[in-house]
């Protein structure tokens, strides 16, 4: 379980990149989780699957939140290597549960991990 009050620079050495994500999930903040987004990603929501931009990732995500208000979130199980990792967690959104899968990266010089892939799944 990870706590969601404690945040770190994102390229610091041993960083955990889903505290911060799981601290947006759970408040239902889709402006500050969009930040993670990478310019394009793959996302599902409630078996609504696309290619996305950024943008168009952000609504997807304020739309589910505002008609499914989040109550927690919780990651179960992480695994990955230094430039990608992935989570699997559990949502509470509207009186749902929701299976929750996160795939992070990073590219370039940055070091800096971008979700490349978030699906919502209702269990």
């Amino acid at each position: 379980m990870f706590l969601c009050g404690q945040l770190h620079a994102q390229t610091a050495a041993g960083y955990d990149v889903f505290i911060p994500i799981s601290k947006y999930m759970a408040q239902g903040n889709a402006d500050n989780l969009s930040a993670w987004f990478d310019d394009n990603l793959e996302i599902a929501v409630i078996s609504q699957g696309s290619n996305a931009s950024k943008a168009q990732a952000r609504q997807i995500v304020k739309t589910f939140f505002e008609s499914h208000t989040p109550r927690s979130f919780e990651v179960n199980h992480t695994a990955g290597r230094d430039n990608m990792k992935y989570a699997l967690g559990t949502l509470n959104a509207g009186g749902e549960n929701y299976t929750v899968t996160i795939f992070v990266s990073n590219k370039g010089k940055s070091k800096t991990y971008k979700i490349q892939q978030l699906k919502i799944e209702q269990l």
